[in-house]
């Protein structure tokens, strides 16, 4: 089969989805990525996929600017004839979608999270309610990353029952995320945040909690990993997190493209996101047997189980948020270790990237009867 992957951006694909391409390409499918050109490309390239430059805008949803997108889909899919197009990102799936029911191409999107839309009021969230309803209307497939959006879209009438399936994010390669110890002999524990520079990642509630949390353990070490210029308006400019790092709250690490030597040096690793569709910043960290804090939302909550792979606070509470960091500080360091282990394990459970590519299988099975799976 030919397939296009659709994204809004080329390293999403190369940091988030390489062992489904790899998959795909095993199979012997002929595989084209269409989103817009970063460093990403050559390694993709490089996989055996050809790409195509995706002209659009990441920031906000706009969806009387953003439907020329359309036709910009309409295009692609004209020139690439593909068989199947599997989608990820709000607006990739949004418009993408519409192109590809006017071009009778079967279309199968990953609803990797809800995004600023449904956290920004009535009016936002009533034109992406209708957006999602025309787009989605009669796919063949709806993939979710967390029950609760699934739920929701089901309740609100966007997808039926028969359309929707879960899958564990974009699964994790346990091997290359392998379980690492606890840092040893550290006068302080570490925590760490990493994430884009967002307002509805919970940057904020972190600072805030960091500072109180210091206030009565000034040993204790808040850092924070991730990129400063996120095309988006809940975005942190790189002058406020200079003042943080002045006040002494927190050490800014900058932005990697390895982000396990981080984690290997952290003593857990937090997310205090306004809501998230399965945050894989949790999930790596899971995966190398770090305990989690996390807030009690939609994606968070299927990651971190409470109190048994790391603890869970309430949204947007700065005070919630340093409560659960000084129960994690009183734990010894038995327990904290007991804590990560339980976390590799249900990452093994639950999350291994051959649940996401089996899933994917099937689908393509589905559309196409004359797929056969890989023997096992």
């Amino acid at each position: 089969m030919k397939i296009l992957l659709s994204v809004n951006a080329a390293w999403n694909i190369w940091n988030f989805r390489r062992p489904l391409v790899e998959a795909l390409l095993a199979d012997g499918h002929t595989v084209r990525i269409l989103a817009p050109r970063d460093d990403a490309v050559p390694h993709l390239e490089a996989m055996g996929c050809s790409f195509s430059h995706l002209e659009m805008s990441v920031k906000g949803l706009n969806p009387i600017q953003d439907g020329r997108l359309t036709f910009r889909f309409r295009k692609h899919f004209r020139e690439f004839k593909p068989d199947a197009i599997l989608s990820f990102t709000i607006k990739n799936n949004l418009f993408g979608a519409i192109a590809a029911k006017s071009l009778r191409i079967p279309f199968i999107p990953n609803v990797t999270g809800l995004g600023t839309a449904f956290l920004s009021g009535a009016v936002l969230e009533r034109a992406a309610t209708f957006l999602y309803k025309t787009s989605f209307r009669k796919l063949p497939i709806v993939f979710f990353q967390n029950e609760d959006d699934q739920a929701l879209f089901i309740d609100r009438k966007l997808v039926t029952e028969a359309q929707a399936r879960r899958v564990p994010g974009s699964g994790i390669d346990l091997d290359r995320f392998a379980a690492a110890p606890l840092p040893a002999g550290t006068p302080a524990p570490v925590f760490l945040m990493i994430a884009r520079l967002l307002r509805d990642k919970g940057v904020v509630e972190y600072v805030d909690a960091a500072r109180l949390v210091r206030a009565r353990h000034p040993h204790a070490r808040f850092q924070l990993l991730g990129a400063t210029s996120a095309e988006n308006r809940t975005a942190i400019d790189r002058e406020t997190v200079e003042s943080w790092e002045k006040e002494g709250t927190i050490e800014y690490l900058g932005e990697t493209d390895d982000v396990r030597p981080q984690i290997t040096s952290a003593d857990c690793v937090v997310l205090p996101s306004y809501r998230e569709g399965a945050p894989r910043t949790l999930i790596e960290a899971a995966a190398m047997a770090r305990p989690l804090i996390a807030t009690d939302v939609p994606g968070c909550r299927a990651v971190v189980e409470d109190s048994r792979t790391g603890f869970l606070c309430a949204v947007r509470s700065a005070e919630s948020l340093a409560q659960v960091c000084e129960a994690f500080i009183a734990l010894t360091p038995d327990e904290r270790a007991d804590m990560g282990r339980a976390g590799r394990i249900k990452m093994e459970r639950e999350f291994g990237h051959n649940i996401v590519v089996d899933a994917y299988r099937t689908a393509l099975q589905k559309l196409n009867p004359a797929f056969r799976q890989p023997p096992e």
